[in-house]
């Protein structure tokens, strides 16, 4: 009997690889691999299955870019690659390959209440959707349904949709970035080079010169309170963040609870509780009221994309989550 699977999240920096334990969905033997050391991602994955010795015939590799066909080009990433060709080549019985929001979209039903911290609103509602967001090199976007027993991830390009300015200062903005980059997206504001555009914009508004910073700079000089445009750079993702989630919550009705993802806001944690989050994500007119007990959870898994990819397959497999 098989025990383990493969699974993998695959970024534009790194590759993570480790073992997924069928009857449980618990994730072992988790290892990092540097994108440029390889030539592909089959390589990287022929390696670790060779470092582990053992059997594998089924595996699911999250990768953050659109699956839409059976060529998979990373967006982030020379990496480019027929699902059926490497599955032959690896020989493997089953290769599943999905974006990497569907796959923290399928981690959140296996998250226990220690992996996450609420922000605001009461409890989640069992069998209501649930919209999964998060900043990190991106802005990666994905709702989740339960039918029946099964979890239905909905994977999309949300963090491309427009960025909607809803103040004079946001407007403000909205001009500089526009004249910069053409179209800009809700992911210019929302990520790790979407913080550094907010700081530059704010800057220039005042018609003054930025700096040439960084995402953890800017950050580092707003916690430290030692530049008053990193600090109002990081306020204002932060009221960002929540009314972008608002209107996630508002697109499915999501009482199941809305999750945050991706490596930038457990950054800045006390920040962000003490920040316009709640507020921002609250304050849609009319509508206040049906927002108010929907909570929002941070996710402090260390891992929810391999446990997510695990968490697909093993459905897939038979496997009730």
């Amino acid at each position: 009997m098989i025990n383990y699977v493969l699974v993998g999240d695959v970024g534009g920096t790194n590759v993570r690889l480790a073992l997924c334990y069928l009857s449980t969905g618990e994730i072992s033997h988790i290892h990092t691999y540097a994108s440029d050391g390889y030539d592909n991602l089959e390589s990287v994955i022929h390696n670790y299955l060779i470092s582990q010795q053992v059997a594998i015939k089924e595996a699911c590799i999250a990768i953050a870019c659109p699956i839409n066909s059976d060529w998979v080009e990373m967006t982030n990433h020379s990496w480019a690659f027929s699902i059926k060709a490497m599955q032959a080549n690896l020989e493997l019985e089953q290769l599943e390959i999905i974006n990497d929001f569907t796959a923290v979209a399928m981690a959140t039903p296996m998250l226990t209440e220690k992996e996450v911290i609420q922000f605001g609103g009461r409890h989640s509602i069992i069998g209501k959707p649930i919209a999964i967001y998060g900043a990190g090199t991106g802005l990666g976007v994905s709702h989740l349904l339960q039918v029946e027993k099964r979890w239905i991830s909905l994977p999309g390009e949300g963090g491309h949709v427009d960025f909607a300015p809803n103040s004079e200062e946001e407007y403000s903005i909205l001009n500089v970035l526009r004249e910069e980059l053409g179209h800009v997206s809700a992911e210019r504001v929302l990520s790790g080079p979407g913080l550094v555009n907010l700081y530059r914009a704010i800057v220039k508004v005042d018609e003054r010169l930025p700096e040439n910073l960084l995402p953890k700079q800017v950050t580092k000089q707003a916690l430290a309170d030692s530049c008053i445009d990193s600090r109002r750079a990081l306020s204002l993702f932060c009221v960002l963040m929540g009314r972008f989630g608002g209107n996630l919550a508002l697109n499915m009705g999501t009482f199941g609870g809305v999750y945050i993802a991706g490596g930038i806001v457990p950054r800045f944690l006390d920040f962000f509780r003490a920040s316009g989050f709640r507020a921002a994500f609250e304050d849609k007119g009319r509508f206040k009221d049906y927002l108010l007990d929907i909570p929002v959870y941070l996710i402090r898994h260390d891992q929810p994309g391999l446990l997510g990819a695990g968490a697909h397959i093993r459905q897939l497999m038979g496997y009730q989550l």
